[in-house]
């Protein structure tokens, strides 16, 4: 055997004969080799072990064929080597999966001798990447992780506009990804062999942004010993990325804006027109149009950006993708850390998912590396958890007394009951947001005795509201305590 280090195989085939058999030749080569029964079990482990190769199945039952776990390894991880496996194959799904970013397609009865030269292909193709890294490869990983419906979209509109010069405008609270999806837009664009300039607006003085993005000549101001090439001159040919781009000044919006219509700009302190050619990417937490209408923001500089906009949910409102996230970064810390595998227990797991994750992607993040790094034990529990897990709010107590299935319950009752007032009651939008069926939904709030009253204070509202007067019989039905101011 050449490999001159162990690949690591994932086998994805609901036949279990199937996964046996080629675990066992596998082995016997020398190969680290696992199975999955199904495509959303292979995504799970994906994400949290380092696979190289993957044989899966085209043909499985549940929610994910062999094209979409395809597609969604890809997402994950774009060096994963896949080798499809079917007895059903046609010249088309051979196509498909070819333009999707298989390696190659086998039909079933696998021929040994083909398989396993398939697989020495694959690790000399693996092996080549990692003693050769390409610039594209950057120097740390970037991967966008999320199987929900609204990262779905997201991921979609990542491979439309990549190949193109459009500018892209990327909205979302902090902590959502938002650098992630304009590296991701630049690495999968015509320019990702040129550079990928970050400029955090909000993070530099107002009197030295300027300097920061256009540069300066020696002299320029006090303190300016030597010129200086700016951001949007480093960028050119490639992209750069304006971060908090409504942090601008008025007068620095004004120069972007010149650069956006003419590409060209001047050197602070300088006379020397230089022209750039340099994509833009841009992102904000807030929310430009009411930055426009309170003069903060200008508006031909919002529609020169918003060319392609990416909204990008907060993590509660896509909470299907927490456990995939969970898995990933227990892998990855586990590693950076050099510590063995740790997983994590189905309570705590359940906690991490409820919690409504202010911090979005990066709270879970900072989470996950505090967890690994002090957890003296492989099995994450409940107690390991930060206090401020244990509650979405202030309102949500319990005893430290109380036994975990009863905590666990209180918290989901408690969580539904809030989801469902955040939503006025709508349940499709409820059922949605936690990622349930509106079947397992109803059960649930008949399993918790979860119900839509009209409080005092509501039905006060709704009095003041239509000047109607309550007959006896309301009277009788809320009492005259809940009509009195």
């Amino acid at each position: 055997m050449k490999q001159q280090f162990k690949l690591n195989i994932l086998i994805i085939d609901d036949e279990a004969s199937i996964c046996e058999s080629l675990q066992g030749v596998l082995e016997d080569e020398g190969y680290n080799v696992v199975t999955a029964s199904s495509g959303e079990i292979g995504i799970r482990y994906l994400a949290s072990e380092q696979i190289d190769l993957v044989f899966l199945d085209i043909l499985m039952p549940g929610g994910f064929d062999g094209l979409e776990t395809l597609r969604r390894i890809k997402q994950i991880s774009l060096d994963t080597e896949v080798i499809m496996i079917t007895g059903h194959g046609t010249f088309e799904l051979a196509l498909e999966a070819g333009s999707m970013g298989a390696l190659d397609f086998l039909g079933k009865p696998l021929s040994l001798d083909v398989v396993l030269a398939k697989v020495e292909e694959a690790a000399q193709k693996i092996e080549i990447r990692r003693t050769q890294p390409t610039q594209e490869s950057d120097n740390f990983e970037r991967p966008i992780i999320g199987t929900s419906r609204p990262m779905q979209e997201i991921l979609a509109k990542i491979r439309q506009v990549s190949p193109t010069n459009g500018r892209v405008l990327i909205t979302g609270e902090s902590g959502t990804g938002k650098e992630l999806v304009a590296y991701a837009i630049h690495n999968l664009s015509l320019r990702h062999k040129a550079a990928f300039v970050k400029v955090n607006c909000a993070a530099i003085p107002k009197d030295l942004i300027e300097s920061e993005l256009f540069g300066h000549e020696r002299g320029a101001f006090t303190g300016a010993s030597s010129r200086r090439i700016g951001k949007f001159e480093q960028a050119d040919g490639g992209t750069i990325f304006l971060d908090e781009i409504a942090d601008m000044s008025p007068s620095t919006q004004a120069k972007v804006l010149r650069v956006l219509e003419e590409q060209e700009f001047e050197r602070v302190g300088g006379r020397q027109t230089l022209r750039v050619d340099a994509r833009v990417i841009s992102a904000t937490n807030k929310n430009l149009q009411e930055e426009i209408r309170s003069d903060s923001f200008r508006e031909d500089l919002y529609y020169r950006l918003n060319v392609v906009p990416l909204h990008i949910l907060p993590l509660r409102e896509r909470v299907t993708d927490i456990p995939l996230l969970i898995d990933y970064f227990l892998f990855r810390f586990c590693r950076e850390n050099r510590k063995p595998k740790m997983t994590m227990h189905e309570n705590t797991q359940e906690v991490l998912s409820r919690y409504s994750w202010p911090g979005n992607v990066r709270e879970l993040r900072n989470v996950m590396e505090r967890l690994v790094i002090l957890c003296p034990r492989e099995t994450i529990e409940v107690e390991d958890l930060p206090a401020e897990l244990y509650r979405r709010g202030d309102q949500f107590q319990v005893s430290t007394e109380t036994p975990l299935r009863e905590a666990k319950n209180e918290f989901e009752r408690y969580f539904i009951q809030n989801c469902l007032q955040t939503n006025d009651w709508n349940i499709t939008e409820t059922a949605r947001q936690l990622g349930i069926e509106r079947t397992n939904l109803h059960r649930k709030m008949r399993q918790y005795d979860i119900k839509r009253e009209m409080t005092f204070q509501r039905h006060e509202i709704l009095l003041a509201a239509t000047a109607y007067k309550p007959s006896d019989k309301k009277r009788r039905k809320y009492g005259d305590k809940g009509l009195q101011q």
